[in-house]
């Protein structure tokens, strides 16, 4: 059986140590300390900031026909001065997610503890901590229920009265007050700060931590909350916040007192049932489980010994964490750090927000292929409130009908541009992020939904760009632009480094795939014939991909060279994914110029390997059906970029971070780049193994989804298909493709291929 658990024989010393908790909207790191135990607590809703309609430069929409002649003139250096001047975002009040106190307890000394063990199991949801001290065997259990939306913590010993702490909420950068009311610890605050916001506007914060004790004796006073000789012990944490007019006493109350009615073995049950249904649709077996602490395996693995079981660990952590960090009710969809807040991000330059360039989409890459579809729910909602937002960004910036949204937004709706020049004029960030509403459809075709929430995003998404893109002159080509092609820099003919440009490869990326969804799903809900016309036309005009000089594929219309050959971001290969706009057998000169790509990237001094490049390249390579390139990268994902708790990791000195920032993207983007390895799919073909590395000789992979509604199991033996279960949501027909041989198949509602069909 695979490994479902992170285990260590010593508490956590540190935040990348420590276990996560979560229930898609309340987070908690554990660090199961002997003398202190900690759980760091965070909240999906505590925001600084407040919506702001002041945001879009004043001088936009009148200098832009200017900086785009400039552009086209070849004046690149004046087109980036004009732009810098009128083009980024004003926003008065961003905000960011903050950090929340932590729940602290401290416990009557004793003796070192003996036979420590540290663990949290991905299939129940449950963090276990157990020692023995003093003759007395202590045990832990910490969960975040998603049923009753509150952190449990269960404290037991086998020796009566020996337990007594003292608890506390503390070490917060918020301004509030911690205060007892009877068994409870209460703190009120509210979520300001002064790097993104005015230090003023945010959101009002409550947090209640109720004590249930058996035996011995309980008292309040203060800021602390004290038990003594009790012998098992109930603690029950709540958060409100008012960010969507909620009363964050009411709702924390409301919280605990039916948590608290429930009790701990109807607690822990609901959550086991509810998070089991979840994590058990997906199982992958690589091989036999290595019997060492977790970080020592990671530590292995960084220093060359196998452990593919690690990496389908890693893979399950994924979903793991897509499962605490997002649910279908939760208010808001995974930031930067999805449900757990190291309090870097915020305090750095970037803020802990929703980055619009990769980061929020690659949260989600667990989701569909994963088979936790009802998990991208939040980001559905969250997209549809950015259309609606966007639509006066589009109007007072670029003159034009529709939505737009650019590189970051925030939990109040922000669409114009980022206040820097470099990074914030990414003009199809929100028609790269709209594409998750399509890829849900594809996943479970439903035309109510398709009609409903997903279509008028993606028709206005597509309106927009038909305003915006315009003709090249050399060739008459729709281009879009002013844009810029995140986060990167390129070298103008005169030598001076620019970002701002027409016809960056990504924008076209993503104008094509947004007019080609909306025209398809205006067809498959037969509606809208005008517009179907338009954007069938508009299509035809687009640049085409262009191979530079150096037999890479351009990330810019011109064939610029790169001011920074080793920069972190390669926007234009989402062509290759999430997009298939180059594929190795439709598109193979383009393919390799991808390639080429990559290789330069990776060999240039200084690359820039973050945690979220090394998802997005394994992924890529998976696309580019190289199996072992893709399994290098997620391996350095694993040692490299991911923590002793296999958190991902931004690294000190890139992209401004001032040192290791935990950031989600990594864990999801791996699993999702895993999945991706073993099950394509197009909504026409799926694919079996079309990505397996040669060192995987035999495993299974169950309940992987596939588009156009299908579950696929896959076992492989000796590197080579054995068997494959396709199961439809319906009754289908699909193409099979194992290698270079493919089949029809219908699904009615199942269908098991094998070796007897010829496709081993």
């Amino acid at each position: 059986m695979p490994s479902s658990s992170l285990f260590y024989d010593r508490p956590a010393r540190r935040w990348f140590e420590a276990l996560p908790i979560g229930n898609g909207r309340l987070g908690g790191m554990v660090h199961g300390g002997v003398e202190t135990e900690i759980v760091r607590l965070s909240e999906s809703t505590a925001w600084s900031g407040a919506p702001s309609d002041s945001d879009v430069g004043p001088e936009a929409l009148r200098n832009l026909p200017a900086i785009r002649e400039l552009l086209f003139a070849g004046q690149h250096g004046q087109a980036q001065w004009l732009a810098g001047q009128c083009l980024p975002g004003r926003p008065r009040s961003f905000g960011t997610n903050v950090p929340l106190p932590r729940l602290r307890l401290d416990f009557a000394g004793g003796d070192t503890a003996q036979d420590y063990r540290r663990a949290l199991d991905l299939d129940t949801g449950l963090v276990r901590v157990d020692f023995d001290q003093d003759r007395i065997h202590y045990v832990r259990e910490v969960l975040a229920s998603h049923p009753h939306g509150v952190i449990a913590m269960r404290l037991t010993a086998d020796r009566p009265a020996a337990i007594s702490f003292t608890a506390t909420l503390d070490d917060t950068v918020l301004p509030g007050v911690t205060t007892t009311s009877g068994s409870d610890l209460v703190f009120r605050g509210r979520a300001v700060e002064t790097l993104h916001s005015d230090g003023e506007q945010g959101t009002a914060v409550e947090i209640r931590a109720r004590f249930t004790i058996e035996g011995g004796t309980l008292r309040g006073g203060g800021d602390t909350v004290t038990a003594t000789g009790v012998d098992a012990v109930t603690v029950l944490i709540a958060v409100g916040t008012d960010w969507a007019g909620d009363n964050p006493a009411e709702r924390a109350e409301t919280l605990l007192t039916a948590a608290a009615a429930t009790g701990w073995e109807g607690l822990r049950a609901a959550h086991v049932e509810d998070h089991a249904s979840l994590m058990g649709r997906v199982s992958l077996d690589l091989g036999a489980p290595v019997g060492l602490a977790t970080d020592v395996r990671r530590n292995r693995l960084s220093e060359g010994c196998r452990d593919d079981d690690l990496i389908a660990l890693y893979f399950q952590y994924g979903r793991y964490l897509t499962v605490a960090g997002s649910r279908a009710d939760s208010p808001l969809p995974l930031a930067l750090q999805g449900v757990w807040n190291d309090g870097l991000a915020s305090s750095s330059g970037w803020t802990n927000d929703f980055h619009l360039d990769i980061n929020t989409q690659q949260n989600y890459w667990a989701a569909e292929s994963g088979n936790l579809a009802e998990c991208q729910t939040p980001l559905i909602g969250f997209v549809r409130r950015l259309a609606e937002a966007g639509r006066d960004t589009a109007r007072r910036m670029y003159g034009a009908d529709g939505w737009v949204a650019h590189t970051v937004t925030n939990a109040w709706g922000y669409t114009a541009p980022g206040s820097g020049m470099g990074w914030g004029l990414h003009v199809t960030g929100g028609a790269w992020i709209a594409l998750q509403l399509w890829e849900h459809y594809e996943y479970r075709p439903d035309e109510k939904f398709l009609r409903e929430q997903a279509y008028p995003v993606l028709r206005d998404a597509a309106v927009f760009l038909l305003d915006y893109l315009t003709p090249e002159p050399t060739h008459g080509w729709l281009v879009a632009g002013p844009s810029e092609s995140p986060e990167n820099w390129y070298l103008s003919p005169d030598g001076s480094q620019c970002s701002v440009t027409m016809g960056a490869t990504t924008d076209r990326v993503f104008a094509d795939a947004v007019l080609r969804i909306c025209g398809r799903a205006a067809e498959i809900l037969d509606i809208d014939p005008d517009l179907r016309i338009r954007v069938s036309a508009a299509r035809a005009k687009l640049s085409p991909f262009r191979i530079g000089r150096h037999g890479q594929l351009q990330e810019w219309l011109d064939d610029f060279d790169e001011a920074d050959p080793a920069h972190r971001h390669t926007a234009h290969l989402s062509a290759i994914f999430p997009e298939r706009q180059i594929t190795p057998r439709g598109t193979p000169d383009l393919a390799r110029a991808a390639e080429v790509t990559l290789e330069r990237r990776q060999a240039a001094p200084g690359w820039e390997q973050t945690e979220w490049v090394e998802a997005n390249f394994a992924a890529f390579y998976a696309r580019l059906l190289d199996g072992d390139k893709a399994l290098t990268h997620i391996t350095r994902l694993i040692t490299d970029a991911s923590e002793a708790n296999l958190l991902s990791y931004s690294a000190g000195g890139i992209a401004g971070a001032p040192q290791n920032i935990y950031s989600f993207d990594g864990n999801a983007g791996g699993t999702g780049a895993i999945a991706e390895m073993l099950l394509q799919s197009d909504g026409a073909e799926i694919e079996l193994l079309p990505a397996l590395p040669s060192t995987w000789r035999d495993g299974s992979v169950r309940g992987l989804r596939a588009r156009g509604g299908f579950t696929v199991d896959i076992t492989w033996r000796d590197g080579r298909l054995h068997e494959a279960r396709i199961v439809s949501d319906t009754a289908a027909t699909t193409r099979l493709r194992y290698r270079d041989r493919v089949i029809g198949i219908t699904c009615e509602p199942q269908v098991r291929i094998g070796p007897s069909l010829g496709m081993e």
